[in-house]
């Protein structure tokens, strides 16, 4: 890890030196030295970040908000217990509102881990209360307001980490770097093995049960009545909100946030993304097939004759193939990604081996970590192109650059979504 240089010792250095003391924020570091966080959205995942977070020396939660009272009260328990664990006890405020958690000047960088459908808004906020974000995957609910994050932590300098952890997890690296360097031959295509779309919600009306801001859960999304398969669980159960359009884009957005951004590590295209959509249509395409500016197609789930695990680089030597907890290569040589060595003229990739620990460490030294918001925004742009394309059953042209469908008016269209009042779209 790289070493956290207090505030103190940079005044005395440049004093030192004789130059004139830079102007260091006091968010720069912390409180006592220690990264200042809130929680915003505490579910299944959230309480993760809690036990994670929670128990860092460099980090100390100040601050848990939730539209649930059960379960940003069990959050504060697992915070309370990992601080007390490491002898740092510390008060937990308690919020129903995200908004008075960035009021707040004591915090230096909040973690959002809302429903799909409420990342925007409080991660356009937050940049513009001066905060340091990391927010969950899959990015945005739509590939508009992923390219908005972008422009806000661009124009506010705020170090942002997105929660596609695979990058920082073993194994996927390697694959990646296996992939870019010719270590399979020339790469011929990648199959990305995730779930489907979304749909639109139609579930029945059920007792709203006490302690849930309904109305404040259901945010920018169409109002409609509560039902208990929405609730955030308070088990380890699959976020079942996860199935439906107003929300998420079902599996293509949720292990496509892990796996499509592994596939465009590993073709080179961070920030970017594929010139053409397929649609499946029996025919000339099996399945949902990108294809990129290098003439590279991306399979989704099985096609031609190939079912993928997790995600598969093909070239005209082999293949190599990566999951959590599994590595494979057709080619005998890089079976073992441990024992894999690049030469000293390949390209290397950003290495970190902890996602939240390299998201402090980016902060204290100002720059970006291993998943910034473009990397975030152009993985989460590939997911909803594919769930556009999966809705209408229509093929299209895309421009990475500029964002936006060129051939098609109906896509086109789907790239954004309104916006419930008085949850609008916030100002930059």
């Amino acid at each position: 890890m790289a070493r956290r240089v207090s505030r103190r010792t940079v005044l005395k250095t440049t004093a030192a030196l004789g130059v004139a003391p830079m102007f260091i924020p006091a968010s720069a570091f912390g409180a006592n030295e220690r990264v200042q966080m809130g929680m915003i959205g505490v579910g299944k995942q959230g309480q993760h970040h809690c036990h994670i977070l929670g128990a860092f020396k460099e980090a100390q939660i100040v601050a848990i908000c939730d539209v649930d009272k059960m379960t940003r009260e069990q959050a504060k328990d697992i915070v309370t217990k990992e601080h007390e664990k490491r002898k740092k006890p510390t008060d937990i405020d308690l919020y129903n509102d995200y908004r008075e958690v960035l009021a707040r000047k004591d915090i230096d960088a909040v973690v959002i881990c809302t429903p799909d459908h409420w990342h925007e808004i409080p991660v356009i906020e937050a940049c513009k209360a001066g905060k340091d974000i990391y927010c969950e995957k899959p990015l945005s609910l739509t590939v508009e307001e992923a390219w908005r994050m972008v422009a806000a932590v661009r124009k506010y300098d705020r170090v942002f980490q997105t929660g596609s952890m695979q990058r920082s997890m073993s194994g996927f690296r390697e694959a990646c770097e296996m992939a870019l360097n010719g270590y399979v031959g020339e790469l011929k295509y990648v199959h990305v093995s995730v779930g489907g779309p979304s749909r639109w919600c139609d579930l029945p009306e059920e007792p709203l049960p006490d302690g849930l801001d309904w109305d404040r859960w259901l945010g920018q999304a169409p109002k409609r009545p509560f039902n208990a398969i929405l609730r955030p669980p308070h088990n380890n159960s699959f976020p079942a909100w996860r199935n439906y359009r107003e929300y998420s884009g079902g599996g293509m957005t949720d292990w496509g946030a892990h796996h499509f951004d592994i596939a465009q590590w590993g073709l080179g295209k961070d920030g970017s993304g594929p010139v053409e959509v397929h649609a499946p249509d029996g025919k000339e395409f099996e399945t949902l097939t990108y294809v990129y500016d290098n003439g590279v197609p991306l399979y989704h789930n099985k096609a031609i004759g190939i079912q993928a695990d997790g995600v598969r680089f093909t070239g005209s030597e082999g293949w190599v193939q990566v999951n959590r907890g599994k590595f494979d290569s057709s080619i005998e040589s890089l079976k073992d990604y441990r024992h894999f060595q690049l030469k000293d003229s390949d390209t290397k990739l950003y290495k970190s081996q902890n996602h939240h620990m390299d998201w402090i460490e980016a902060m204290t030294n100002r720059t970006k970590p291993i998943c910034d918001v473009a990397i975030g925004a152009s993985s989460a742009s590939v997911c909803h192109l594919g769930n556009i394309a999966y809705w209408t059953g229509k093929s299209f042209k895309y421009d990475p650059a500029a964002h936006k469908i060129t051939d098609n008016s109906e896509c086109n269209e789907l790239l954004r979504r309104d916006k419930r009042s008085p949850w609008d779209e916030p100002t930059l």
